[in-house]
């Protein structure tokens, strides 16, 4: 993959992360000013087609990146993202107020990132098996007709999420963020999304996972920060916390 077809394709990708729409070469020109014809532009799409980076639902309509799209791009054009300075603050205002009052952060945290990110978020302690979730019904309001077997299939999942937590758990070996796309989900039944998930560890040496879960467009810079931040700042609470992202 050439400088300029890496480009078209993590492209494609922003676009198609704000629209859920195909992108065609004239967006590529007109709305992100490739100095380029599109007829040049065509010809990298097809061959980003052709190595399976990019997908055609049919012969009129623009790319959609593919699961080796998605791939790519996380592990060769995405950078580390920071949380603004305002999100951390706003944040670790809220979390230090909760500690403080000493409330059970596996309920008022998941609440919190639900209500901060506008996703859905579950949170869970395995060792008191408590688990919490908010946000699910705002996600199926948004669905569109196509993605209710899908939802309700995440919805399955999420009630016996506290089952699953041993797959999980046996694909994080050490302490480091993993990004699974698609069909790399190590829990089966929705290879159709997407999952941010790190592991971190208690005072007390106790294990713990913090995921994020959605669709496959998903913006991975920001959700893996924002796991990020999550994790360093519940280094010493036994909790799990699942982000669904709309």
């Amino acid at each position: 993959m050439n400088t300029r077809q890496k480009k078209i394709l993590a492209t494609i990708i922003e676009e198609y992360t704000t629209t859920g729409l195909p992108v065609g070469s004239h967006v590529l020109v007109e709305k992100y000013g490739f100095a380029v014809s599109t007829a040049t532009l065509r010809n990298d799409m097809v061959h980003l087609e052709e190595e399976g980076f990019l997908h055609q639902p049919h012969v009129s309509a623009g790319r959609m990146p593919t699961d080796k799209g998605y791939r790519y791009f996380v592990e060769n054009v995405m950078q580390d993202q920071q949380l603004s300075k305002k999100e951390q603050q706003k944040m670790q205002k809220e979390l230090l107020q909760l500690r403080a009052r000493n409330v059970r952060l596996t309920r008022t945290t998941a609440k919190l990132l639900s209500v901060l990110s506008g996703n859905v978020a579950f949170s869970g302690m395995p060792e008191k098996n408590e688990f919490y979730e908010f946000g699910l019904r705002g996600l199926l309001q948004e669905a569109e007709s196509e993605d209710i077997d899908e939802l309700c299939r995440l919805a399955e999942v999420l009630d016996y999420i506290d089952e699953r937590c041993d797959v999980l758990m046996r694909e994080l070996p050490n302490d480091e963020t993993k990004i699974f796309i698609g069909k790399e989900n190590p829990i089966s039944e929705i290879s159709n999304y997407s999952m941010v998930v790190s592991p971190y560890h208690d005072k007390s040496g106790g294990r713990g996972i913090i995921a994020l879960i959605g669709p496959k467009r998903m913006k991975y810079d920001k959700n893996k920060s924002l796991i990020d931040y999550v994790k360093k700042f519940l280094s010493t609470s036994a909790v799990i916390i699942i982000i669904i992202s709309l």
